[in-house]
């Protein structure tokens, strides 16, 4: 067998319909396009800015993409400092998500916790959180605290 032996399966492949080659042809006239419209004319659909009248597709989409939009991927966080943390937990407490809810330190419990470095540390503290500043982390544990980061799932 040679490449000039090949050959598509029988029945694979059909030939082209010539449309519009005259009546006799079965698809003379019209050429299967109906009797005008937008349709019967060459060039016809396929445009996205022209829609008839409706509104136009690029301006139903909601405004997800350019500058000056909110990131879709982007993460809230809920953020406490040092000072509130002194204040609403005594020593060798535990500071994680729940207990913060409870102090009614966090804006919206669903989101992430990030501790920042604002005030000093008194007492000495667990903190469990998904994310801290490098000047909190390191003035927690000065007071003899420990941090541990806690994955987010969300």
């Amino acid at each position: 067998m040679r490449l000039h032996d090949l050959r598509p399966n029988v029945g694979s492949k059909r030939a082209r319909r010539r449309v519009g080659r005259g009546i006799s042809a079965g698809q003379g006239k019209t050429a299967g396009r109906g009797t005008k419209g937008a349709g019967a004319r060459s060039g016809e659909g396929g445009n996205l800015y022209r829609q008839g009248g409706n509104l136009p597709f690029y301006r139903r989409l909601p405004f997800l993409r350019g500058e000056g939009f909110t990131p879709r991927n982007q993460v809230t966080y809920n953020e406490v400092n040092l000072d509130q943390l002194s204040e609403a937990f005594k020593a060798s407490a535990e500071v994680d998500p729940k207990s913060l809810e409870k102090a009614h330190l966090l804006r919206d419990p669903r989101n992430p916790v990030v501790v920042l470095g604002r005030g000093e540390m008194k007492v000495a503290l667990k903190v469990r959180v998904h994310r801290i500043s490098a000047s909190a982390k390191a003035k927690i544990e000065k007071a003899g605290g420990t941090v541990e980061l806690i994955s987010h799932s969300g």
